[in-house]
Protein backbone atom coordinates (compact mmCIF):
# COMPACT_ATOMS: atom_id res chain seq x y z
CA UNK A 1 0.00 0.00 0.00
CA UNK A 2 1.08 3.53 -0.74
CA UNK A 3 0.93 6.37 1.75
CA UNK A 4 2.20 10.39 1.31
CA UNK A 5 3.74 12.43 3.63
CA UNK A 6 4.45 15.64 4.24
CA UNK A 7 7.47 17.27 6.29
CA UNK A 8 7.71 20.97 6.53
CA UNK A 9 11.72 21.88 7.23
CA UNK A 10 13.19 24.85 8.80
CA UNK A 11 17.23 25.57 8.69
CA UNK A 12 18.74 28.68 9.65
CA UNK A 13 21.68 28.09 7.01
CA UNK A 14 21.51 25.53 4.81
CA UNK A 15 24.02 24.60 1.26
CA UNK A 16 22.80 21.92 -1.71
CA UNK A 17 25.71 22.59 -4.34
CA UNK A 18 25.52 20.38 -7.56
CA UNK A 19 28.64 18.86 -8.94
CA UNK A 20 30.81 22.01 -9.78
CA UNK A 21 34.00 23.08 -9.59
CA UNK A 22 35.66 26.75 -9.78
CA UNK A 23 36.06 29.74 -7.25
CA UNK A 24 31.79 30.40 -6.77
CA UNK A 25 29.94 27.23 -5.57
CA UNK A 26 26.56 27.82 -6.36
CA UNK A 27 23.52 26.38 -4.23
CA UNK A 28 19.90 25.04 -5.42
CA UNK A 29 16.74 27.81 -3.98
CA UNK A 30 15.86 24.75 -1.69
CA UNK A 31 16.39 21.36 -1.47
CA UNK A 32 16.63 19.53 -4.35
CA UNK A 33 14.77 15.43 -4.32
CA UNK A 34 17.56 13.72 -3.96
CA UNK A 35 19.00 14.92 -1.05
CA UNK A 36 15.21 14.93 0.46
CA UNK A 37 15.19 11.44 -1.00
CA UNK A 38 18.34 10.99 1.58
CA UNK A 39 17.04 12.65 4.13
CA UNK A 40 13.69 10.66 4.57
CA UNK A 41 15.56 7.60 4.52
CA UNK A 42 17.61 8.79 7.01
CA UNK A 43 14.94 9.52 9.37
CA UNK A 44 12.96 5.95 8.75
CA UNK A 45 16.94 4.97 9.49
CA UNK A 46 17.16 2.74 6.13
CA UNK A 47 20.71 2.99 4.86
CA UNK A 48 21.02 3.79 1.17
CA UNK A 49 24.62 3.68 1.18
CA UNK A 50 26.05 0.85 -0.84
CA UNK A 51 29.17 -0.91 -0.62
CA UNK A 52 31.47 1.25 1.62
CA UNK A 53 34.56 -0.43 0.78
CA UNK A 54 34.99 1.05 -2.64
CA UNK A 55 36.51 4.11 -3.92
CA UNK A 56 33.15 5.71 -5.04
CA UNK A 57 30.21 5.46 -2.14
CA UNK A 58 27.26 3.88 -4.63
CA UNK A 59 23.76 3.81 -3.58
CA UNK A 60 22.20 0.61 -2.54
CA UNK A 61 20.19 -1.55 -5.56
CA UNK A 62 17.80 -2.48 -3.25
CA UNK A 63 17.31 1.40 -1.75
CA UNK A 64 13.45 2.05 -1.13
CA UNK A 65 11.56 4.00 -4.03
CA UNK A 66 9.86 7.15 -3.03
CA UNK A 67 8.41 9.50 -4.82
CA UNK A 68 9.61 13.31 -3.59
CA UNK A 69 7.70 16.90 -4.25
CA UNK A 70 9.45 19.81 -2.68
CA UNK A 71 8.10 23.10 -2.41
CA UNK A 72 9.31 26.35 -1.17
CA UNK A 73 7.18 27.78 1.48
CA UNK A 74 9.61 31.17 1.73
CA UNK A 75 12.09 32.03 -0.63
CA UNK A 76 15.00 31.71 1.35
CA UNK A 77 17.68 34.55 1.05
CA UNK A 78 21.57 33.60 -1.02
CA UNK A 79 24.09 34.92 0.91
CA UNK A 80 28.11 33.93 0.17
CA UNK A 81 30.75 33.24 2.28
CA UNK A 82 34.83 33.00 1.73
CA UNK A 83 36.33 29.63 2.18
CA UNK A 84 39.85 28.39 1.88
CA UNK A 85 39.88 25.15 -0.48
CA UNK A 86 42.92 22.97 -0.40
CA UNK A 87 43.70 20.88 -3.29
CA UNK A 88 46.75 18.44 -4.64
CA UNK A 89 47.35 20.18 -8.12
CA UNK A 90 48.09 18.37 -10.87
CA UNK A 91 51.74 17.88 -12.90
CA UNK A 92 54.44 20.12 -11.33
CA UNK A 93 52.15 23.51 -10.82
CA UNK A 94 53.31 24.73 -7.53
CA UNK A 95 56.17 22.07 -7.01
CA UNK A 96 58.06 25.03 -5.63
CA UNK A 97 55.66 25.67 -3.27
CA UNK A 98 55.75 22.50 -1.75
CA UNK A 99 59.39 22.61 -0.36
CA UNK A 100 58.64 26.13 1.16
CA UNK A 101 55.51 24.29 3.54
CA UNK A 102 57.37 21.97 5.62
CA UNK A 103 54.88 19.23 5.06
CA UNK A 104 51.96 21.85 5.68
CA UNK A 105 49.58 22.45 2.84
CA UNK A 106 50.54 24.46 0.28
CA UNK A 107 48.13 24.90 -2.33
CA UNK A 108 45.17 26.81 -1.09
CA UNK A 109 43.02 29.06 -3.20
CA UNK A 110 39.81 31.15 -1.83
CA UNK A 111 36.22 30.37 -3.19
CA UNK A 112 33.20 31.99 -2.57
CA UNK A 113 30.68 29.88 -1.93
CA UNK A 114 26.64 30.34 -2.03
CA UNK A 115 24.39 30.02 1.16
CA UNK A 116 20.77 29.66 1.85
CA UNK A 117 19.41 32.05 4.95
CA UNK A 118 16.78 31.23 6.60
CA UNK A 119 15.11 28.07 4.51
CA UNK A 120 11.47 27.41 4.85
CA UNK A 121 10.44 24.41 2.69
CA UNK A 122 7.91 21.54 2.40
CA UNK A 123 9.09 18.32 1.37
CA UNK A 124 6.04 15.35 -0.25
CA UNK A 125 7.00 11.65 -0.09
CA UNK A 126 5.11 9.07 -1.09
CA UNK A 127 6.16 5.40 -1.18
CA UNK A 128 5.39 2.12 0.52
CA UNK A 129 3.81 2.50 4.13
CA UNK A 130 6.16 0.39 5.40
CA UNK A 131 9.10 3.10 5.06
CA UNK A 132 6.64 6.26 5.43
CA UNK A 133 5.44 5.13 8.59
CA UNK A 134 8.53 4.91 10.05
CA UNK A 135 9.39 8.54 9.39
CA UNK A 136 7.62 9.95 12.28
CA UNK A 137 9.00 7.12 14.45
CA UNK A 138 12.34 8.55 13.35
CA UNK A 139 11.57 12.21 14.05
CA UNK A 140 9.92 11.34 17.76
CA UNK A 141 13.10 8.95 18.85
CA UNK A 142 10.90 5.38 18.66
CA UNK A 143 12.24 3.66 15.81
CA UNK A 144 14.05 1.09 17.22
CA UNK A 145 16.84 0.66 14.41
CA UNK A 146 20.83 1.73 15.00
CA UNK A 147 21.44 4.48 13.49
CA UNK A 148 24.86 6.91 12.41
CA UNK A 149 24.95 10.46 11.94
CA UNK A 150 22.58 13.88 11.96
CA UNK A 151 20.36 14.61 9.58
CA UNK A 152 21.83 17.94 7.88
CA UNK A 153 21.10 20.95 5.48
CA UNK A 154 23.51 20.04 2.99
CA UNK A 155 26.49 20.89 4.43
CA UNK A 156 27.75 18.64 8.06
CA UNK A 157 27.64 22.40 9.46
CA UNK A 158 24.30 23.27 9.30
CA UNK A 159 21.53 21.49 10.97
CA UNK A 160 17.62 21.55 10.23
CA UNK A 161 16.19 23.46 13.13
CA UNK A 162 12.80 21.80 12.46
CA UNK A 163 11.45 19.18 10.95
CA UNK A 164 7.29 17.94 11.33
CA UNK A 165 5.57 16.32 9.92
CA UNK A 166 2.16 18.69 8.58
CA UNK A 167 -0.96 17.78 6.70
CA UNK A 168 -0.78 19.08 2.94
CA UNK A 169 0.04 22.76 2.72
CA UNK A 170 0.12 25.61 0.07
CA UNK A 171 3.60 25.85 -1.31
CA UNK A 172 5.43 27.20 -4.17
CA UNK A 173 6.13 23.67 -6.05
CA UNK A 174 9.20 22.83 -7.76
CA UNK A 175 8.31 20.99 -11.32
CA UNK A 176 10.82 19.60 -14.22
CA UNK A 177 11.29 22.03 -17.22
CA UNK A 178 10.51 20.56 -20.15
CA UNK A 179 12.29 20.24 -23.59
CA UNK A 180 11.40 23.45 -25.41
CA UNK A 181 9.73 24.76 -22.22
CA UNK A 182 10.52 28.69 -20.98
CA UNK A 183 10.08 28.85 -17.13
CA UNK A 184 9.75 32.02 -15.40
CA UNK A 185 12.59 31.94 -12.32
CA UNK A 186 14.03 28.52 -13.30
CA UNK A 187 16.76 26.96 -11.72
CA UNK A 188 19.49 24.97 -13.02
Amino acid sequence: MTSTLFLAIDAPFAAFRWLQAGVYRGTYPVIPPSAAWGLALNLAGIESRGALDEVVTTIRPDAPHLEIAVGSLRIAQRSTLYQQLHSYPVGAAGKGLQAHAHGQKYWIAPARREILVGLRCVVGIRGDDEVITRIPRGLAGTLEVERYGLPFAGDNQFMFSRIDVVDDMAARWFVPVGVGETPKESTR
